[in-house]
């Protein structure tokens, strides 16, 4: 409604001022001829300093006088109007400084005879007025989102910050959607889309009950897919970076959580491939005592088929109780770990020829098997 009234008082403040200019250049006989002019721009110059090229023209300064006097009150009571329109609405200097963009623009872009230099003066003061309005309410909520403090018991979901991020967003994007110029707006969602950045940044140092690497991973899929959906421009290099930022918390949580089912067995074979960096050759690791052929035995017995399918079961149910179902990220998280997984049974199997050739010694299951248990577990959930 504030929107419609602001609308309505610029559109009819050009007719009136246009009207006013008229009436005064006539009845006072202000406007002169060409050689008149010349003499009184010449008197002009050598009387006071150079004239700067953005003055108005000579022969409406009179004219321009005599507006500012009859409407004195219109700049003081614009502006009070314009607060009352900014605090009807949370972003209510949005629609300020939108409706007096594409009034400017439709008025300067107009056939009917341009505005006094008087209405440009105020309506270029109160357009300043409003611009440094939106600019302060975004920095109030940059500084909203990223002093925001994080809940102590968080369970896989998504920061308010975002969530404030995205109705600031959607609400915006209607408001230019057909808007002449979105400078401003532009600016504006870098700043914002920033801080949201730097709010899931900060999890780390939040002592979360959660996984950090799970809850991050989810907040840049989040803001990913949030971004692809609005298709906004200037925020291309911002979607980019969130699915980098996504993909790169997806795998560290991967690989946290892959320790778990196969732990020992990561751990001997990492002992493997630190001795083999060392310089202890390939052949030669089994006779070391700590990695020897006996005890790759004892730590492979530790993980029958069985007990491995029945690992990867508990590490999914585990999975699916943390992961935000809004997000439906346990299918992709999943398929990850299954990748993963298949990895390293190829590096365990790659350690076995090398170091332990001619040995004998396999793992319990094969590569079918951990397939088929993947499988099973994705098709009974």
């Amino acid at each position: 409604l504030s929107k419609q009234m602001l609308e309505q008082v610029l559109r009819e403040l050009q007719p009136l001022c246009t009207v006013e200019q008229q009436f005064l250049e006539k009845f006072f006989q202000l406007s002169q001829d060409a050689a008149d002019l010349q003499v009184l721009e010449v008197s002009v110059r050598m009387m006071s300093s150079p004239v700067p090229s953005v003055c108005p023209p000579l022969q409406q300064e009179p004219t321009t006088r005599l507006l500012s006097e009859i409407f004195s009150c219109l700049e003081p009571e614009l502006r009070g109007f314009l607060d009352v329109c900014n605090k009807v609405h949370p972003f209510g200097c949005l629609q300020v400084l939108v409706t007096l963009n594409d009034s400017i623009f439709e008025m300067w872009g107009s056939s009917s005879a341009l505005p006094s230099s008087f209405l440009n003066t105020v309506l270029g003061n109160v357009l300043l007025l409003a611009k440094s309005s939106f600019n302060k309410c975004i920095g109030t909520l940059c500084k909203e989102i990223e002093e925001a403090k994080m809940p102590s018991k968080m369970k896989g979901r998504i920061l308010p910050s975002i969530s404030r991020f995205e109705e600031f967003v959607n609400f915006s994007e209607e408001m230019f959607r057909t808007a002449r110029r979105r400078g401003e707006l532009d600016k504006a969602h870098l700043r914002l889309a920033s801080s949201v950045f730097s709010s899931i940044n900060s999890l780390p140092s939040a002592n979360l009950k959660v996984n950090t690497d799970m809850v991050m991973m989810e907040n840049f899929h989040h803001i990913h897919c949030f971004l692809c959906q609005k298709k906004i421009h200037c925020l291309e290099d911002k979607k980019r970076e969130a699915k980098q930022r996504y993909s790169k918390h997806m795998e560290k949580y991967v690989v946290t959580y892959l320790g778990q089912p196969l732990e020992k067995l990561n751990h001997f074979f990492e002992g493997v491939k630190a001795r083999v960096a060392q310089g202890v050759k390939e052949e030669e690791v089994s006779f070391q005592l700590a990695y020897s052929k006996q005890e790759l035995r004892r730590v492979i017995d530790k993980y029958p088929g069985k007990e491995v399918k029945r690992a990867l079961e508990t590490l999914y149910k585990k999975i699916h109780k943390y992961l935000s179902p809004e997000e439906n990220l346990l299918p992709v998280v999943w398929h990850a770990m299954e990748q993963e997984f298949i990895r390293q049974y190829r590096e365990f199997e790659d350690l076995i020829q090398r170091c332990y050739a001619g040995s004998g010694i396999a793992m319990d299951f094969t590569m079918e098997d951990l397939l088929s248990y993947f499988n099973s577990i994705t098709l009974s959930n």
